[in-house]
């Protein structure tokens, strides 16, 4: 009982459930709300240029280079290109639902990062704001109820165009999106745990001694399977086969309405990058050496716009580093190795963290650098011994074992092939020399 009372005054610790905007004008939260609108929008044109010539170069190519310095321009000349493309809409298609999922998908792409905070509390027009929208005591939550709200601007996209290709990708996606998001939000609890708190705010103030990647490693690893898989990007973009679908969920879709699903699938990839910057690597705060420096110097003011966009970029990197990279994996395999793989795992791991946690406050108490280098080096070694006797077993059964030199092809009912080294039984060869001479002779 003193564990789990001790586990339960870790997680009631936080006494401020969420950022500061008593000082905030309703003015000065729309005016963030525009600037977050726009930056995410020329973000989106810059990290398609970006990706486009960092997969350049890994294949050796120049990628793009025409229009503008280093083709900065193209991304915009594309833009351009969509927007005066013809907009076509199929003759079975349900007009209205077909014209709505586009916009589903583009606006909700942009909610789950009004609750990220991007730096400490700063000045804005004489007032003392965080950089930060909005906050909740459950922020995190309604990101991921966000997520599945983009769901049905997929599903209905795919369905509306009244086509065979379009259903199948909307199906395959929102399948797919369903079940990562399940283990996202699993992956995500340890992290509740740790910090007593869903609100982001909370969560990256928690991190200023030690960030969340270190105790709650295997849900970092668990989170970034599921990021991927929940935007649909290589190796996980299944929904989009060309050599299966077509195009997926958007193939009956031209000019800006599928501008508008490419605009949602871009945003999505900042809100999940932001996300794991947030719930992971200590938000905007600054690694641990430099902000040791002049007392947190460099956590303070803006300075934690710079460490939060160079965090963000970093994982957007491995975004492009996959794509230019792995090939795409077979649906099915990529299915069950979220349901009878990640889920159940990542169930097992959160009773793990449970317990932990609360020997950490019962133990230590709020010593948690201690704890955590205590019980990460138990699991190491736990872990390290658990491959160490996998390798045996899988050592063991790598023993090759005797094959019969000759085998009986049709002995299961089926013809088999020999394998190498392996011959057919003397007597099946003969009878087969007997029925060949037989069919012979009948034809003479």
């Amino acid at each position: 009982m003193s564990l789990i009372a001790s586990l339960a005054a870790g997680v009631a610790s936080t006494d401020n459930p969420v950022a500061d905007f008593s000082d905030t004008p309703w003015w000065l939260s729309l005016v963030k709300a525009l600037l977050l609108f726009v930056v995410m929008v020329l973000s989106v044109l810059l990290v398609t240029w970006f990706e486009r010539r960092v997969i350049g170069r890994m294949q050796q190519r120049p990628g793009p280079n025409r229009v503008g310095p280093f083709g900065i321009f193209q991304t915009l000349a594309d833009g351009v290109k969509l927007a005066l493309s013809e907009d076509l809409t199929p003759k079975n298609a349900d007009k209205f639902v077909f014209f709505l999922a586009p916009i589903i998908t583009g606006s909700t792409a942009f909610v789950s990062f009004a609750i990220i905070p991007m730096g400490a509390m700063v000045t804005m027009f004489g007032h003392r704001t965080p950089l930060q929208l909005a906050d909740s005591p459950v922020a995190v939550l309604l990101v991921l109820a966000v997520a599945g709200i983009g769901v049905y601007g997929i599903v209905l996209g795919g369905w509306s165009a009244g086509s065979t290709y379009p259903l199948l990708g909307a199906l395959r996606s929102a399948a797919q999106i369903i079940s990562y998001e399940i283990a996202m939000g699993l992956s995500l609890i340890a992290v509740f745990i740790y910090s007593g708190s869903m609100s982001t705010s909370q969560i990256v103030a928690s991190q200023k001694s030690l960030w969340f990647i270190v105790p709650a490693f295997f849900s970092f690893v668990v989170y970034i399977v599921t990021m991927v898989g929940e935007t649909n990007r290589l190796p996980f973009d299944m929904a989009e086969g060309e050599g299966e679908l077509g195009g997926g969920f958007h193939t009956e879709y031209s000019s800006l309405k599928w501008a508008m699903f490419f605009l949602g699938e871009y945003v999505n990839m900042f809100t999940v990058s932001a996300l794991a910057t947030t719930m992971f690597l200590g938000g905007w705060q600054a690694p641990p050496g430099i902000a040791a420096i002049n007392d947190g110097m460099f956590n303070q003011g803006y300075w934690g716009l710079l460490w939060f966009v160079i965090k963000l970029w970093l994982f957007i990197f491995f975004f492009v580093w996959l794509r230019g990279t792995l090939v795409r994996v077979r649906y099915d395999q990529f299915m069950r190795f979220g349901w009878k793989v990640l889920i159940p795992v990542t169930m097992v791991w959160v009773v793990a963290v449970a317990f932990i946690r609360g020997a950490q406050l019962a133990f230590f108490g709020d010593n948690i650098r201690t704890a955590t280098v205590i019980v990460v080096g138990v699991i190491a070694a736990l872990a390290l011994a658990v491959a160490w006797v996998w390798d045996g077993k899988r050592a063991a059964a790598a023993v090759p074992v005797p094959r019969p030199e000759e085998i009986d092809p049709f002995a299961g009912g089926y013809p088999v092939p020999p394998l190498p080294g392996q011959r057919l039984l003397e007597q099946i060869q003969q009878g087969h020399q007997l029925e060949a001479t037989d069919r012979e002779a009948t034809r003479a």
